[in-house]
This record gives structure tokens, sequence and C-alpha cells, in this order.
């Protein structure tokens, strides 16, 4: 662990940790993270973003290939975030990975409840395709909550033949049964999240649904021909068995799965790189398996260009 991540995780515990235990709503949430943002995720330089039609998110740092692109989804529980929060993120995953990065607008709860921001990804799906993007021109990503909209999309995208090349998440959230033994075991591990809020969360989203439905938890949807996926996480963070579980579920389905997990690390550290050397690096691998989610599918002869 680098002096800068165990400097990061003991403000977190004792800071910000404490913080959103007390936090009131979720509108104190959203503008919570907005300031995050704003402070904390440092954008690179020369980034690039452009708000297109159909609220799609257009964001890029350094020189990309033309014709491929990351298709990806915010974190943020279902209540916060955008592409804004994550542009620095994302533009920093488009550098290492030398394509631009797609990030959707998508409903958040409590205004907008379950499954709307799955039709929302859907949609985003479809505006790729209407502009001429092909599946295996697109790698699917997303963090937390928005690595489970991406699995989600994903589940669909596979039981109807259109596969993408690939997906990279970080810390997805897969499971809003909320079944998984590190809720409980992570619980004081983990220096970000409080698991006591986590129900509240989900309710929050689900608001009476059934929170085992696959579109909502990814973990029980089936995945036929499944793209190569990456999936990143933290061993002490309260959601590590969502992760694990995913890919053992993926990985009993015939798909390639390379799961990534970095000891001490909080909930989707990759958004703190230009603080934390494990982001840089844990960056430089995901940018590395969409490059090689590409040029795997350009060897296929079946894989005609755009």
């Amino acid at each position: 662990m680098s002096w800068q991540l165990a400097l990061m995780r003991w403000q977190m515990r004792y800071v910000t940790k404490p913080l959103m235990k007390r936090v009131s709503d979720p509108d104190a949430a959203r503008r919570g993270l907005e300031l995050c943002a704003r402070f904390l995720f440092r954008r690179p330089p020369f980034l690039r973003h452009y708000r297109r039609p159909g609220g799609l998110h257009w964001i890029s740092a350094g020189p990309c290939r033309p014709g491929k692109v990351i298709l990806y989804f915010h974190g943020g529980g279902y209540i916060a975030g955008s592409p804004n929060t994550h542009s620095g993120l994302l533009a920093r995953l488009s550098k290492q990975a030398g394509v631009e990065v797609c990030a959707p607008e998508y409903h958040l709860a409590p205004k907008s409840a379950f499954p709307a921001p799955i039709d929302d990804a859907r949609r985003a799906w479809d505006r790729l395709m209407a502009m001429g993007y092909q599946p295996h021109d697109i790698v699917l990503g997303g963090d937390s909550a928005g690595g489970g909209i991406a699995l989600a999309l994903l589940s669909a995208l596979c039981q109807r033949g259109t596969h993408p090349a690939g997906a990279v998440l970080f810390s997805p959230w897969t499971d809003l049964t909320l079944s998984g033994e590190s809720l409980s075991a992570n619980a004081k591990s983990d220096p970000l999240l409080p698991v006591e809020r986590i129900d509240e969360l989900v309710e929050y989203y689900m608001q009476g649904g059934d929170r085992s439905d696959p579109r909502a938890s990814p973990l029980f949807a089936t995945y036929p021909d499944c793209p190569p996926v990456l999936i990143q996480y933290a061993l002490t963070e309260i959601l590590r068995d969502d992760a694990e579980r995913m890919a053992c579920h993926l990985t009993s389905l015939g798909a390639q799965v390379r799961l990534q997990a970095e000891a001490d690390a909080p909930h989707v550290w990759q958004i703190f790189d230009g603080w934390i050397p494990e982001a840089r690096m844990s960056l430089r691998q995901a940018g590395g398996f969409v490059q090689a989610c590409f040029d795997e599918i350009s060897r296929k002869p079946s894989a005609s260009p755009m």
C-alpha cells in the first residue's frame, strides 16, 4: 500500500464515512458527490467533454482510436452521480484505453424507480447503433451501481445475440438482495461505505419491487456466449462478494473473466487517479483490457469494419 493510499484510507475512515452515515436524503447525497467531484476527482489535461443528443456525454483525453467506444454507466448508488461527476475518471480511462467514452445520463431514484435506469441503458445502446456503431465496436463499462446497470445491459444483449466486445467493471453492485457475506464481514474494514445505509439505498431505487429481478441484481441473470469481462474490486470493501460471486457466475457460464483485487483500496478507488498510484495502475490495466478486447474482435474473420 502506498503512503498516499494509507493517508486516504485514514481520512475516509474518520471523516468521509461518518459523514456518509449522517447523510439526510438523496438530495444531500447528490450535492455531496458533486462537491467531491469538484475538489477531489482530478481531471487530466486536455479533457474533451461534449454533450450530444439523447443525453449522451462524449468524454476523452489523448489520441483516440476511431470507430470504437466505451459505453460507461456512472456510479452513485442509483441516487447520485452523473457524467459530469465522473468526467475525470472517464477521461483518464479514455487516455489509457485510447478510445472515446460515451457516458449516458440516466434517471435517478427516488424520483425514478427501477427499471428506469435499465431502460435508459438500452436506449443509449440503441442510440449508438443508430449512429453506425456495431456491437463489436463497443465495450461496456461501469462502476458500483453503474456496474450493475452495465451487467444488466450485457445480459440483455447476450440474450438477443448482439454481444459487445467486452465489459470492464469497477466494484460492481450486482446483488440488491444484499445476500453477500462481505456486507457484514467487511463492515468495519471498508473505509468508505457505511453498511448501515445500504438497505435504505436499495429501497429508494426498488420502491417495493423484486430485488432478485435479474435486471436489478445481475448476479442472477443469464449471459449466453458472454464476451470477456474485467472486474476490479477491493478485498476490504463491503461489495467484495458482489464482485467475486459475479465472476464465479460468469465463469460457470463459460465467460472469460479477469478478476483483479486490490487489498486495501476504497470502493471505486480508480476515481482517485492523480492522488494514489494504485488508481493509475488499475486504470492502465483496464485500458489494456479494453484495447485487447477490440484487437481480439478485429482478428476474427466475422468482424467487418464499421
